[in-house]
């Protein structure tokens, strides 16, 4: 059996992981289609990308799938196909760097849902940071203090930025749950899932270009299966900070293809929010004291 490629430096491979997936939004925008249909097809190709690889690799035998573990990724999938769908939608109808900014109260949320759902523990320095955050994700979102042909739409888009942070919330509490599954079977089963769901929802009857497809593979190969598979690699190698430290690569990055490719920049008041959610990340992840300690 073939082993997977050993990471000889995780933290450079990790920032590479984030900048190449930071070009997401850009694929999906080239490829010219609609919200729905896009995700289908990265669905699909990742799929068939992830299968080969885990084919290549022996991650498929018998012994190694257990039922239970299948059917909860197979219900993470469902969610991260939705939240892909919404995520996508706001990129049209704000700006794919607005967007991504506002997706970024993901792990705030998280933190929600682990003191709903597991009853983990806030402590009042994390609170604050969270408020923090969220005061941020306020700013990024361009809704505040900034007009708009359709202000109506931005609102909208902006919610289906928060709408697609949740769901991929629940994508990720379900997927902590799964035991003993390699992470590429894990991820080939939710997007697996992904293309049988939309396959019921997507338009097959529009025609598409050469240049369209090439963007559509890509982003199925390069974002869903290669990047994917990068990133599940270098976590178990990494500290959290680290970890927490370079995933600010992935906002930078989008910040930067947006202004390069579309010529649209961020407004001072954006950049104030990407600053508040950047200290309130590293505030949470390094465990930051806002408050005396009690004596």
């Amino acid at each position: 059996m073939p082993h997977a490629p050993q990471v000889r430096h995780p933290a450079v491979q990790l920032a590479i992981a984030l900048a190449v997936s930071a070009s997401v939004g850009a694929f999906a925008h080239e490829a010219g289609i609609d919200p729905m249909t896009t995700v289908f097809w990265r669905c699909f190709f990742g799929a068939v990308f992830l299968g080969s690889w885990c084919l290549a690799f022996g991650y498929l035998k018998r012994d190694a799938l257990k039922p239970r573990n299948l059917l909860l990724a197979m219900l993470a999938g469902a969610f991260l196909a939705f939240c892909w769908v919404t995520l996508f939608t706001a990129f049209r109808i704000t700006s794919i760097a607005t967007a991504t900014l506002v997706f970024q109260s993901y792990p705030f949320l998280l933190v929600l849902g682990g003191v709903l759902v597991w009853r983990d523990t806030l402590s009042l320095d994390e609170f604050i940071w969270m408020v923090l955050a969220f005061g941020g994700v306020a700013l990024a979102s361009g809704a505040l203090g900034a007009s708009h042909a359709d202000s109506g739409n931005w609102l909208l888009g902006t919610l289906l930025a928060v709408i697609s942070a949740a769901a991929y919330v629940v994508t990720t509490m379900i997927t902590r749950v799964i035991r003993n599954q390699r992470p590429e079977v894990t991820m080939m089963m939710q997007a697996l899932t992904g293309a049988l769901i939309l396959a019921l929802l997507a338009d097959f009857h529009q025609a598409l270009s050469l240049r369209s497809w090439g963007w559509l593979v890509g982003m199925g190969v390069i974002h869903t299966g290669v990047v994917m598979v990068a990133m599940y690699a270098t976590f178990p190698l990494l500290p959290t900070r680290v970890i927490a430290i370079m995933n600010f690569v992935y906002p930078a990055a989008v910040i930067l293809i947006d202004w390069l490719a579309y010529d649209r920049l961020l407004s001072p008041l954006q950049f104030v929010g990407l600053g508040f959610i950047c200290l309130a990340t590293l505030g949470m992840n390094l465990k930051w004291r806002i408050l005396p300690a009690r004596t």
